[in-house]
């Protein structure tokens, strides 16, 4: 920037000195003034008095140690990564605007980053916003989509393609901050299913307010889990095994049924055979009107809108997938 500052300076110290020193015509002293910086050799376009030449003399000189500086800062922009610093920002900005169905994650601190270990280890896609850079830093050398900026403020979670996702945690440390990424969250997309960190019983009651679909503190879960772990050790374990962890054997999933394309919504679970052509365990049955059904009989009637939620390996699942959702060509 400025070295072209300076560039543009020296050519207009040129024109200058031929209209007004030499008498030139603007056209005449403009042409003049570039053929001298460029060196391309034309000659004088009109005749020039001594002092004209010991300027022109001194104008090249000038205009090329300008254009020394301008060819050393380019240089130094290339070495020093700059241009690679720019094509990674304008491939990050092009990702994050391909983004659908993708997870927000705002708070790359303990919690944050524990959820994004989560949901890179079953290849969930997710941008992780943070407004610490020291956090985006750590964010990017462990691979994940980043973007840096203060989640309270809508324009960041417009950037982060808020509208066009699926879920956004909330993961910051203030409670405060968090009911702000909530509320702006909803406001922005309302279909958006908003996961809020809490550090007391009264913040859990005020997200839960403000429109969280799921209010969690690290306090009263983990302190549970801990309670649990000490009377019912192999049930903790074994819940961990199918539910968390990248080298998992067994899974539970959930499948919504969509009336537009699954086939078997209207059935009841005798008819539709799901377990007799996937393998897969039909553990329970979650209503439109959020009614759980646990352990569903043969007669159970599958409605639209419900969420079957069953346990299987990964190769039972894809087989369900298949099932609920058949490709149409």
């Amino acid at each position: 920037m400025r070295g072209a500052i300076a560039l543009g300076g020296v050519v207009l110290l040129g024109v200058l000195w031929y209209r007004l020193v030499e008498g030139w015509s603007w056209l005449d002293a403009t042409y003049m003034a570039v053929i001298t910086l460029s060196t391309v050799g034309f000659g004088e376009i009109n005749p020039l008095s001594p002092r004209g030449r010991l300027f022109t003399i001194l104008l090249i000189m000038m205009g090329v140690g300008v254009i020394a500086y301008i060819l050393n800062s380019l240089t130094d922009a290339i070495v020093q990564g700059h241009f690679q610093a720019g094509f990674r920002l304008l491939k990050r900005r092009r990702l994050m605007e391909s983004l659908q169905g993708h997870y927000v994650i705002c708070g790359f601190g303990r919690t944050g980053r524990q959820v994004a270990t989560e949901f890179a280890a079953e290849a969930i896609p997710f941008i992780v916003v943070d407004s610490d850079s020291a956090a985006i830093q750590t964010a990017q050398q462990l691979g994940y989509t980043t973007l840096q900026g203060d989640a309270t403020q809508d324009q960041t979670l417009l950037q982060a393609g808020v509208e066009r996702s699926r879920c956004l945690v909330a993961a910051l440390p203030s409670d405060a901050e968090n009911l702000y990424i909530v509320l702006s969250a909803k406001t922005l997309s309302p279909q958006i299913r908003t996961i809020a960190r809490a550090s007391s019983e009264e913040a859990m009651v005020k997200l839960r307010r403000g429109g969280a679909d799921v209010v969690v503190s690290p306090y009263i879960t983990g302190g549970k889990r801990m309670a649990a772990s000490a009377v019912r050790p192999q049930v903790v374990d074994f819940l961990d095994g199918i539910l968390t962890g990248a080298e998992r054997s067994v899974y539970v999933e959930e499948f919504l049924l969509l009336p537009e394309s699954c086939p078997i919504v209207g059935k009841t679970l005798a008819e539709a055979q799901l377990g007799r052509q996937s393998g897969a365990l039909i553990l329970a049955i979650r209503r439109a009107d959020n009614t759980l059904i646990f352990g569903p009989t043969a007669d159970t009637r599958l409605y639209p809108n419900d969420t079957i939620i069953t346990m299987g390996n990964a190769d039972q699942l894809r087989l369900l997938n298949q099932i609920l959702s058949p490709i149409k060509w």
